[in-house]
């Protein structure tokens, strides 16, 4: 018996008969041979951690754009807090820890530079919109190792495509990341808020305070617990109706007074038609794009078209990447802005 095998029958005797157990799994769309320690979820969580795309979520802005401070989130430390919630999460209700955190640490790999603002400017230039989840999945299958992907099994591909709010991950491990994704970034969100000077304490809507807590340890403990309480020995992850409605309360008031608040115009009037610009650039000079990126095309025959492998290049630049590409470009860029 391997190792895998030892920790397969591990995972049926002690996870919770509604955990996907990673001798269930539906597979790799391409088939490979299992490896003799790792289970499969494992290998995928190895693969997501030393991807490229990966590595960069390092430069990529999570709310705030070139912040003066070493203590600000980026897209990197936001996944990471993501998985620690998720991952806490499942293990209290005996769920695939393994498989949590390989969907905690893909389900942003495809965001843009530059944060929503990004993903908001590329979605109105491109053929057909541009979702950063849609791009994620894209991301480790079509895009990772020379556009051969990292052949991810089917159910951490489907937690990455339906992290968003309008997903339906089809797994309760999908479901977990789904919530802790926002429990991660409301809290974190208001905290570098408030670093930032944006907003005060004072300020937050005091009936989500008195119902989830005073400051963000005590409502990410708050909420885990909630939902621990609530989706012990079910068929479900679930929030009790009062805390879900306080916890999205909580999150309207972050979008309507920093995410699309004045108070953050500069970086709206700097960066809202970076990628853009860029986007418009490339498609007209397909050429100057780097080899592996028209290897990608030429390899498949032209069949996805050159907007689609340009959407790839520039949706993959980290923030200051994005910035020395424009730098570099300079007056070429002057007949798309």
């Amino acid at each position: 018996m391997t190792i895998r095998e030892r920790n397969e029958e591990i995972e049926e005797k002690i996870l919770s008969p509604f955990a996907s157990k990673s001798r269930e799994s539906k597979g790799r769309i391409r088939d490979e041979e299992p490896c003799d320690i790792r289970t499969c979820y494992q290998r995928d969580r190895d693969r997501i951690i030393h991807s490229k795309a990966f590595r960069r979520l390092m430069h990529k802005t999570q709310a705030f754009i070139s912040p003066e401070g070493d203590h600000y989130r980026t897209r990197l430390t936001h996944t990471l807090e993501v998985s620690q919630i998720a991952r806490t999460i499942a293990i209290a209700l005996k769920l695939n820890e393994d498989l949590t955190e390989a969907i905690a640490l893909g389900h942003d790999l495809g965001h843009t530079p530059f944060g929503h603002l990004g993903e908001e400017d590329l979605n109105r230039v491109v053929p057909g919109g541009f979702e950063h989840n849609v791009q994620s999945v894209r991301v480790v299958e079509r895009v990772e190792k020379n556009g051969n992907g990292l052949n991810l099994t089917r159910e951490v591909l489907d937690g990455i495509l339906n992290h968003r709010g309008a997903g339906s991950p089809n797994t309760l491990e999908g479901k977990i990341v789904q919530l802790s994704d926002k429990i991660a970034y409301i809290n974190h969100d208001i905290d570098d808020a408030i670093r930032a000077g944006i907003i005060t304490d004072s300020d937050l809507p005091s009936e989500c305070i008195k119902m989830l807590g005073k400051n963000p340890k005590e409502r990410i403990d708050f909420l885990i617990r909630d939902i621990v309480s609530n989706s012990m020995d079910v068929n479900d992850i679930k929030m009790t109706k009062e805390v879900r409605t306080s916890m999205y309360n909580l999150r309207g008031y972050m979008f309507e007074n920093v995410y699309n608040s004045g108070k953050l115009s500069v970086e709206r009037t700097k960066y809202s038609r970076f990628l853009s610009i860029l986007f418009s650039y490339y498609v007209d000079n397909f050429d100057e794009l780097p080899d592996e990126f028209k290897a990608m095309y030429k390899n498949r025959n032209g069949a996805e078209g050159e907007e689609r492998i340009v959407v790839d290049y520039i949706a993959g630049m980290t923030d200051r990447y994005a910035i020395k590409t424009r730098d570099d470009l300079g007056d070429k860029l002057k007949k798309y802005i």
